[in-house]
């Protein structure tokens, strides 16, 4: 290794395959964890832990239970974030997933609406507070952890695995929660199977503790000279100096739009007998799934792209042509066309939306400097995201069943945001090519070309077995 790449990069043991298999399992918790919350919530809760009175009040109460993780969100980025800017990322990294896992068990546990009266929603919505907290700290911890440990050349590959443990966790949870709902008779999945998957949580939180304590802290924390420069109070610097690429960040996680309108306006705009199109629930139950298995498999070659041609090309492309297909996405269910509308969402979601969703875990990381680089990115993220919770209320306001045009409406927003997400990443700095040491610097040098394609070649044979 060079000498400019010694001065630039810190020292130190870098665990890139650990580093990415504890990004993997903690991303895959949290996402199999909030996966089966939404479907339970949807399915059961509104008979078992509301009063039994109108039970449209209380399927509204018991979805307003599944909102209320997205209202805990920010206040999670905050103090999460100030812990692993200050504590280190596998610190927070434990906690995040002993908080997200203990709390979706204790869900599964909890007493009935029948048993203990309004304590039983009360506790409901104190888990899912808790949920949401946890969740706040885990990609943006994950992310930082797996960059700060990846090799130069590589930190796209390696960081992408972030977002393929969440698209994995999502596919457990539908192996788990479907077949129970599909096979159980009511009476006894409404009784006690609904249960079995929180508590086979259990099982995620001893293999993600194995994994994560068997990582080391990353070598740009524990480096002397990052120890010297490490803030007081992370915030408060990343407000201070890097409000711009928050903005940024904020703006390109309105990315999320896209996964809203293949699965929640999507599927009520198909499946709700208001809007008249009459698909089948179960066939519509597949579309996630689909669409999460596609994105497994492709998520770590366009993680490797990125690190060929750059973060922003893939960001700007996934996000111009994966809003132009929300287009003949929603068509295609307008003219209720089942194989068309499952087609255009494998290609909307499973594949071209992954041009964004496997590259910000290296690419937010990277616009922010190691000492505030947890808190910026995860308070940015969770506002973005927190934003597009939104977005199903405000489509059904402007295309309420019985609209014309509904695809066009929608499907112009839709557009319109992604526009702005692109605009986002079109405005920031390339970081690719920049030293660990030099992120967050805006007069940040990056390497040259050719000596970044022989320094990358380097790295990737370095890690081939002998």
């Amino acid at each position: 290794m060079s000498s400019t790449v010694t001065a630039h990069e810190p020292q130190g043991r870098h665990q890139s395959k650990k580093a990415a298999a504890s990004g993997w399992i903690g991303s895959a918790l949290e996402y199999y964890d909030f996966f089966i919350y939404a479907t339970a919530a949807a399915l059961v809760f509104p008979q078992i832990f509301f009063p039994k009175g109108d039970p449209a009040i209380a399927i509204i109460a018991s979805l307003a239970t599944y909102g209320v993780g997205y209202v805990a969100r920010p206040i999670g980025a905050f103090v999460l974030g100030h812990l692993g800017d200050t504590h280190g990322r596998k610190q927070v990294l434990v906690w995040c997933m002993f908080l997200m896992g203990f709390s979706t068990i204790a869900v599964g546990l909890l007493p009935t609406y029948e048993q203990v009266g309004l304590l039983a929603p009360t506790l409901l919505v104190l888990m899912r507070l808790i949920q949401g907290f946890a969740v706040a700290g885990e990609i943006s911890g994950a992310s930082s952890m797996i960059l700060e440990h990846a090799p130069f050349g590589r930190r796209g590959f390696f960081a992408s695995f972030t977002l393929q443990g969440v698209q994995a966790g999502q596919i457990l949870a539908a192996a788990v929660f479907l077949p129970l709902a599909h096979y159980m008779p009511t009476e006894q999945f409404n009784s006690w199977g609904w249960r079995i998957p929180f508590i086979l949580s259990f099982v995620v939180i001893v293999a993600g503790w194995i994994i994560r304590r068997e990582v080391a802290e990353t070598p740009a924390f524990t480096d002397k000279s990052a120890l010297k420069e490490r803030a007081r109070s992370p915030i408060v610097d990343a407000f201070k100096y890097s409000t711009p690429d928050m903005l940024r960040v904020v703006c390109m996680a309105l990315m999320n739009v896209i996964p809203v309108v293949a699965t929640i306006f999507g599927a009520a705009y198909a499946v709700q007998p208001a809007y008249g199109i009459g698909f089948e629930k179960d066939v519509y139950l597949w579309i996630p799934v689909l669409g999460n298995i596609l994105a497994v498999l492709v998520i770590p070659y366009v993680g490797n792209l990125s690190d060929r041609i750059g973060r922003r090309p893939p960001i700007i492309v996934g996000s111009l042509l994966a809003g132009l297909l929300a287009f003949g996405y929603l068509y295609a269910i307008s003219i209720k066309n089942v194989p068309l509308a499952i087609c255009m969402s494998l290609l909307m979601w499973g594949i071209v939306y992954q041009g964004y969703n496997a590259v910000f875990p290296s690419f937010y990381p990277e616009l922010f400097p190691t000492r505030t680089r947890v808190s910026a990115m995860a308070i940015s993220q969770n506002l973005g995201t927190a934003i597009t919770a939104m977005l199903p209320a405000l489509f059904t306001a402007v295309a309420p069943p019985g609209a014309s045009n509904i695809w066009l409406t929608v499907g112009a927003i839709a557009f319109g945001i992604t526009v702005i997400a692109a605009l986002a990443a079109l405005s920031a700095r390339e970081t690719y090519r920049v030293h660990m040491n030099d992120l967050g610097r805006p007069d940040a040098q990056p390497v040259d070309k050719a000596e970044y394609d022989r320094l990358r070649a380097a790295s990737m044979a370095a890690a081939q077995p002998a």
